[in-house]
């Protein structure tokens, strides 16, 4: 007869691997967004950075936003998490930190892939960001990207509708305009670098358009769900059936 025992006093609940620690957004979170719930095949468990925006942690990020951060990384461990992650690939300059934080797996951006993706490819990585102007060095150290890792990077700053349903914040968003806009950047980005050997969705609101990407470019495509649900296989494994 199987024993259980309780993880944590402050646990009221149970079977939650992945906690996700969210911004400050109003706009609609399509099935594939980070945000929400309905991707996962499993529960997962939110953790608001209280005060932190899209917009202040690419434009304006400074040491002032870790403080929320870590907040809801020690919420989320407190509520039973087995490892947190987070739904801006930006976070990367708080990696370290967070992590220190807490006695759990954090893994907040999804450019802790890079790595990975060049070493099962061994051809350059192509990055798809939300600005590509604001991915800085400090980003790429934030997460171990080898200075070795050859990288090719855009972003969907000149997308009219991802700018104005996810960066203008005002609540609506043009699904099949942002749909156009991120083939068009991911054909640029293999037609100029046509060495590029995947692709990598930073923003945490583009894996709703990963299979488009796929279709159009027929590379490999990562994002944060891969992350995610490589993260979450590992703290769920089940025993395997079959036959001999």
């Amino acid at each position: 007869m199987a024993v259980y025992k309780s993880r944590l006093r402050s646990q009221s609940w149970a079977g939650e691997t992945i906690g996700i620690i969210v911004l400050e957004c109003y706009y609609p979170f399509l099935p594939g967004n980070v945000a929400n719930a309905s991707t996962y095949t499993f529960p997962v468990r939110y953790a608001l950075a209280e005060g932190v925006t899209g917009e202040k942690l690419l434009y304006g990020s400074t040491e002032s936003l870790l403080e929320p951060f870590i907040a809801a990384a020690h919420k989320l461990e407190a509520e039973g998490v087995k490892a947190i992650t987070g739904a801006c690939g930006f976070m990367a300059l708080f990696q370290k930190e967070i992590a220190a934080s807490v006695n759990i797996p954090v893994f907040v951006s999804s450019l802790l892939q890079v790595n990975f993706m060049h070493q099962i490819t061994n051809k350059r990585v192509g990055i798809i960001c939300a600005d590509s102007t604001c991915l800085k060095p400090e980003h790429l150290a934030g997460t171990g990207v080898s200075t070795s890792v050859p990288l090719a990077i855009t972003g969907m700053e000149g997308c009219e509708a991802f700018n104005q349903g996810i960066r203008a914040n005002i609540g609506e968003l043009d699904d099949e305009g942002i749909r156009t806009g991120i083939v068009s950047v991911a054909q640029d980005l293999v037609s100029q670098y046509p060495d590029v050997g995947s692709i990598l969705l930073e923003c945490s609101d583009l894996p709703p358009y990963a299979h488009a990407v796929q279709e159009a470019t027929g590379l490999p495509v990562f994002d944060f769900i891969t992350m995610i649900n490589h993260v979450h296989e590992s703290l769920s494994r089940t025993r395997y059936t079959g036959v001999i």
